[in-house]
């Protein structure tokens, strides 16, 4: 089955299909936005059928990265054939190869519709393909695609439309479509070509420091919504503060504590995690390459400049991570406190002294704390900085003029210099508030389709009404 032409490619991405919520009837806005009542597999189903009726061709769809979400899934096996440490009872299990496959089940078997409609699109003469993204990582293991293609149940012939691709794929030789955390520092994959590690004898795949903060802090934050930042990032100490007193007093009063223990964790994940080599054989690499290259509809040559344009994995400078925890800020704090009880406790030996001799140091170190504090920004939000500096080499280095991508949750057609630049946004049950009555973003995909210029690409929404409009952003 060639994957080199096609008159229609529909591009969507961030669908993050993972378990279900079971139900809290004593914290009921507990993880909410995981329950079923949100799950977008339905929407998924009618979109596909609405689509083929607006395409009467086969249909090449690729779905772009971040449309399984490893990291959120919490369920844990009955009988486990395999040891689960007391991190995983409680934040999910690792990337281990049993435990990838065990996860990947788990979403399958909640999320029965969107397979069901994925087998229907592919049984009438479409194609698929799934392009890797950063929360969707386990995908590297080679039985979890295995499992994936098992359960939609087809045959020989209608698994070759089926094709999986490490980070990016080149659609007609047109367009240059990846889920773009290559470009996010936080969200790098280090070595897509080579992601396993090796650990006290066991294998993984590397996560990137975004994968394990989900995983290890929001796993244990069921009021913040991992797939929208201003979930968990406040602009303000006046929005933590009322945030706190109007949900997570009553519900998790010891938030700052779960933060603490779990970011000092995720620091020493990631640190380890990225400074253990990659296992490879260099026998194979050549081969793998090829093999890569061939899946993506490009050469070998090309597909390692694109992997020299990414970024460099912020987990290789550990200070940068600790101020994206805010350890940084809790540390100097601490240390103000530890000073102000030194002066009190040191003059307290010779002569009795008042409790001001430690209030009044504090005092004076604090405004300099609040300065540094607010002069500390998150990087988070540099990904488009990253891509309007990277997109432009990579989409040269392939010889197309546009780029497709997702991540960052937020839609958008524009240009970037002589680059036609999407992003899909996102499908995953983003809200910004803790009642998820305040969807965040629209359900886009992009649709790249013949004209008389050659193909043409636009951005449209599936509607609340289950209907497409569009084209956005004309």
């Amino acid at each position: 089955m060639s994957f080199e032409k096609a008159n229609h490619t529909i591009i969507l991405s961030d669908f993050h299909l993972s378990d279900e919520e079971p139900p809290h009837p004593q914290n009921p806005l507990w993880k909410k936005f995981k329950t079923r009542e949100f799950f977008i597999d339905e929407d998924f189903k009618l979109f596909l059928e609405e689509i083929q009726r607006k395409i009467t061709e086969p249909i090449e769809l690729v779905l772009n990265g971040d449309i399984f979400d490893f990291d959120s899934i919490l369920k844990l096996p009955e009988n486990p054939p395999y040891r689960i440490s007391w991190l995983e009872k409680i934040r999910g299990l690792s990337s281990e190869e049993n435990k990838s496959r065990f996860k990947m089940n788990v979403i399958l078997n909640d999320h029965h519709v969107f397979v069901e409609s994925l087998r229907e699109f592919i049984k009438k003469g479409n194609k698929v393909v799934f392009v890797i993204g950063n929360h969707d990582m386990e995908l590297h293991w080679l039985t979890v695609r295995e499992d994936i293609l098992n359960r939609l149940d087809l045959n020989n012939e209608e698994k070759e439309r089926v094709r999986f691709c490490e980070w990016f794929f080149v659609s007609n030789g047109d367009t240059l479509i990846e889920h773009g955390n290559q470009y996010d520092e936080y969200c790098v994959c280090n070595n897509p070509i080579h992601p396993i590690i090796k650990h006290n004898h066991k294998f993984y795949v590397r996560l990137p420091f975004g994968n394990l903060a989900g995983k290890i802090i929001l796993n244990g934050m069921g009021l913040m919504n991992p797939h929208v930042d201003s979930s968990f990032i406040k602009s303000s100490a006046r929005e933590y503060l009322v945030f706190f007193y109007r949900y997570v007093a009553k519900t998790q009063p010891f938030l700052l504590w779960s933060w603490i223990w779990s970011a000092a964790i995720t620091l020493v994940y990631s640190v380890r995690e990225g400074l253990l080599p990659a296992q490879r054989d260099p026998l194979l690499t050549e081969a793998r390459v090829g093999e890569m290259a061939k899946n993506s509809n490009t050469t070998p040559q090309k597909l390692r400049a694109l992997r020299d344009n990414h970024v460099h994995p912020a987990i290789f400078d550990p200070l940068k991570i600790l101020r994206e925890l805010w350890l940084d800020r809790a540390i100097i704090l601490l240390l103000i406190f530890f000073v102000g009880f030194q002066i009190f406790t040191f003059f307290n030996v010779f002569i009795p002294v008042s409790l001001w001799w430690f209030v009044i140091p504090v005092l004076l170190l604090i405004p300099p704390f609040i300065f540094y504090a607010q002069s500390v920004e998150s990087e988070v939000d540099h990904v488009i900085k990253n891509i309007r500096e990277k997109i432009e080499f990579s989409t040269q280095i392939l010889g197309v003029k546009r780029a497709i991508l997702g991540h960052t949750h937020k839609e958008i057609h524009t240009q970037m210099g002589d680059v036609e630049f999407l992003n899909t946004g996102t499908w995953s049950p983003a809200f910004h508030d803790v009642e998820c009555t305040r969807p965040y973003g629209r359900k886009c995909f992009a649709w790249i389709r013949p004209s008389e210029r050659g193909r043409e690409s636009h951005l449209f929404e599936w509607t609340q009404d289950k209907k497409i409009s569009g084209p956005l952003f004309s």
